[in-house]
C-alpha cells in the first residue's frame, strides 16, 4: 500500500511540475535576441573605421544589416530597433553608429543601470573598467582597448537612471 500512494504522490507532483512549467511559459517574457554585431562595434572588437579603410564590403554588409533593423529616431542622431534587440542579454534602446557629442565611433544606449552595464561589460572583457569618475552628474569609465579604440560607459549620476551608453570611441575631446 505505502509502494501505491509514494506512485500516486509521485504522480501528482509531476501533474503540478507540468502546470507550473506549462504556465511559466506562457507567461514568460519574449527575450530580445543578442545583436553580436552591435556588441563587437560597441566593444571596440570590430570597427567602422577600420572597415571604410580595408573592407568596404563588411562595411557595406553592416549597412543593409543595420538599416534593415533600425530606423532613424526624428533628427537626434540616434537610431532605434525595428524589433526587440539586445548586447550580451541587456536590451538596447538607442544606437548612436557614428557620433555622439564630441566623440566619433559607435555607442548603444542600453536600457540598464550604470553598475549592472559595468558588472555585464567587465565579465565580458575579463577586465576591469578602470578610469572611473563622477562629475558634472555624470558617472563615466573608460578603458583604452588601442589606438583609436577607447571604450567608453557613461551614465547620469542618478540612483533612479535605467539607460546607460556604452561605446567604442576612435576620436574624441577630452
Amino acid at each position: 500500500m505505502l509502494v501505491v500512494e509514494s506512485k500516486k504522490a509521485f504522480a501528482m507532483k509531476v501533474a503540478w511540475a507540468g502546470i507550473f512549467i506549462a504556465v511559466s511559459a506562457a507567461t514568460a517574457p519574449v527575450w530580445a535576441a543578442d545583436d553580436v554585431s552591435l556588441w563587437r562595434l560597441a566593444i571596440c572588437r570590430d570597427s567602422w573605421l577600420d572597415w571604410r579603410a580595408n573592407d568596404s564590403v563588411q562595411l557595406k554588409t553592416f549597412g543593409d544589416d543595420f538599416q534593415a533593423n533600425f530606423s532613424r529616431s526624428g533628427s537626434g542622431g540616434y537610431f532605434v530597433p525595428k524589433t526587440s534587440k539586445s548586447i550580451e542579454g541587456l536590451p538596447v534602446v538607442q544606437v548612436f553608429p557614428e557620433s555622439v557629442g564630441m566623440g566619433v565611433g559607435f555607442s548603444v544606449v542600453v536600457g540598464a543601470t550604470f553598475a549592472k552595464t559595468q558588472q555585464t561589460l567587465e565579465r565580458a572583457l575579463g577586465k576591469a573598467l578602470k578610469k572611473c569618475d563622477v562629475s558634472d552628474n555624470m558617472r563615466t569609465c573608460e578603458l583604452e582597448i588601442g589606438e583609436k579604440r577607447t571604450l567608453m560607459l557613461m551614465a547620469e549620476d542618478n540612483a533612479k537612471s535605467t539607460k546607460t551608453l556604452l561605446g567604442c570611441y576612435y576620436y574624441y575631446e577630452k
